[in-house]
This record gives C-alpha cells, sequence and structure tokens, in this order.
C-alpha cells in the first residue's frame, strides 16, 4: 500500500520525467536538421575571417545574430565593402518570413511570460518552426520547452560549426569554392517537402518557387517577398476538393 509520502513523490517526478521527455524529443527531431547546417555553419565562420573580421567577432555573429542567411547576405556586403544601409535593408527582407512564423505562433505564447516570449523569439528559426508546428499537430498542443529546447539545440550546433568554419577559415584557402552553399538549399527542401500534405500547399510551394527563380534574374532585391506573397495568394486560391 502507497503511503503519503510515495504518493508525494510520484506527483513531482512525474512532471520532471515528462519534461525530460519532452527535452529529448526536440533534441532528436531537430538534430537532423540542425546537422544539414554544419555545411552552411562552416561557410559562415570561414567567410567571415576572408573579408577580415576577426575571430570573436565572427562567432559573435552567429552567438548574437543567430540568423544563417541573413549573416551571409550582410558578410557578401561587408566584403564587398557595402553600405551599412544596404546590409539593413537586405537582412531586414531576407528575414521578413520571420514575421509569417511569429503570427503563426501569436495565440500559443500571447499568454505567456515575457521572458519566455524572448526566448521563443530569439530562437525561432526556420528548423525550429518546422519541428515545433510538426509537435503542435501531432500532439494537438503547443509546448514552450519543445520549441525552447529544440532551439537552443540548434543554436549550439550552428555555433559550433561556425567556430570550425573560423578556424578552417584561417588554415584552408578558398574554402568557399567547396561548394558548402548547398546546405541551404537542401535545408530548406528538408523543411518543405514534409509539409506539402493537400493541393493548395503544393500549388503555393511551386509558384512561389518558380517566382522567386524567375524574380531573381529581373527583380533581385525584393524577389523573395514577392515570391512568398504570390505563393501564398495561389495556395490561398486553389479550390479545396472535399
Amino acid at each position: 500500500m502507497l503511503n503519503e509520502t510515495d504518493v508525494d513523490c510520484n506527483l513531482v517526478t512525474s512532471p520532471v520525467t515528462s519534461d525530460v521527455k519532452t527535452i529529448n524529443r526536440a533534441v532528436l527531431d531537430i538534430m537532423p536538421l540542425a546537422l544539414a547546417t554544419v555545411p552552411w555553419g562552416i561557410l559562415c565562420g570561414s567567410l567571415a575571417i576572408n573579408i577580415g573580421l576577426t575571430a570573436i567577432q565572427a562567432q559573435l555573429m552567429s552567438l548574437l545574430v543567430f540568423a544563417g542567411a541573413a549573416q551571409l547576405a550582410s558578410i557578401t556586403i561587408l566584403g564587398a565593402a557595402g553600405a551599412i544601409s544596404s546590409i539593413f535593408s537586405s537582412t531586414f527582407v531576407i528575414s521578413s518570413r520571420h514575421l509569417l512564423y511569429s503570427a503563426v505562433f501569436r495565440e500559443h505564447v500571447r499568454q505567456r511570460s515575457f521572458l519566455s516570449r524572448c526566448c521563443i523569439a530569439f530562437f525561432l528559426t526556420d528548423e525550429m518552426f518546422a519541428v515545433t508546428c510538426a509537435y503542435i499537430e501531432k500532439h494537438k498542443t503547443f509546448s514552450a520547452l519543445y520549441a525552447i529546447s529544440a532551439g537552443i539545440t540548434f543554436y549550439v550546433v550552428w555555433n559550433v560549426s561556425t567556430f570550425a568554419g573560423i578556424v578552417a577559415g584561417q588554415y584552408i584557402p578558398n574554402l568557399e569554392k567547396l561548394g558548402l552553399e548547398f546546405a541551404i538549399a537542401a535545408t530548406f527542401i528538408a523543411i518543405v517537402i514534409p509539409s506539402i500534405k493537400d493541393p493548395s500547399i503544393l500549388i503555393a510551394v511551386l509558384v512561389s518557387g518558380f517566382s522567386a527563380l524567375v524574380l531573381s534574374i529581373y527583380l533581385p532585391d525584393s524577389a523573395l517577398i514577392i515570391a512568398t506573397i504570390t505563393g501564398m495568394l495561389a495556395g490561398y486560391f486553389t479550390p479545396i476538393k472535399e
């Protein structure tokens, strides 16, 4: 027969066990996507060194900015001696997709503490968003612990890979010519493909992808935003068969 002490211990350990399982699940779910971006992180670190940043400056970009595409764009502009305004405008356009991510998470996090919302906002990446949405779809609930755990895991892998790029960039010449940028496309393909579950999403993906390719030739500065809006509208107006 259980005594009162045993009951109290069970009540305490049950939530703890559940939290540990949630954290482990988040780490396992995000790890394949995190490892896929290792070449991307190495590229960011090596390019930062090649344009003249110190090792500390290069690492701080990943520690504080934590946005691969924005980092690559800003590094490229810095290397070409571009204006600060160009860096801000380019990174704003590239990172504008996070406005959509935050809109999706808004109802899930609006009642949480300011610190919790700040943590989720900082660790919000394409990869964290993808695995968290999959978690919500599977469990029909949002878990801040899951989202933050996935985000921290990706953050650690990204910064370790950046450090590897910083070290490699000082000893391996022309590292950027090894084609490491393939990881960017591969990662986004890995994120998008599993989410295609109905015709409207498929149409949105195809239209936005085609638009991005065409517009990158004629309107490179605004191709991403226009392609995103075009794809959203195409998906929205695609008839749904009942």
